[in-house]
């Protein structure tokens, strides 16, 4: 695919497809998390694709209740870079990052996404 620029709106769309392609059982089973998008990562991680902030699915209790949200947060600057201006390369590292937050979000640690050569 030819570069094409990418627009803040545009980088949104790619996420919001790329949690659309998730499968169903893992839509259906996400609970209390939000995705958002950031156009910097947080300072001394300038590397930082995706961040997960919350109490993962796997360490909830019953006294889960009233609790703030939990944040997959995408950093555009990162993943444009890491991406190059490719839109086929973007939609992967988007799909990507996205999916390995989720399975933060799950309780997946990244030792074990190594493991399984999901990383």
């Amino acid at each position: 695919m030819p570069p094409v620029d990418i627009t803040r709106e545009r980088f949104e769309e790619l996420v919001g497809e790329a949690l659309d392609g998730l499968p169903a059982w893992v839509l259906e089973t996400m609970d209390n998390v939000t995705v958002q998008v950031e156009d910097l990562p947080p300072p001394g991680q300038p590397g930082l694709l995706g961040l997960y902030r919350g109490i993962p699915l796997s360490q909830r209790g019953r006294g889960y209740t009233n609790v703030l949200p939990d944040t997959i947060t995408l950093y555009r600057a990162t993943i444009l870079r890491s991406a190059g201006l490719d839109e086929g390369r973007l939609k992967a590292v988007v799909a990507h990052t996205v999916a390995h937050e989720v399975a933060h979000h799950f309780g997946i640690s990244d030792e074990r996404l190594l493991e399984i050569d999901a990383y």
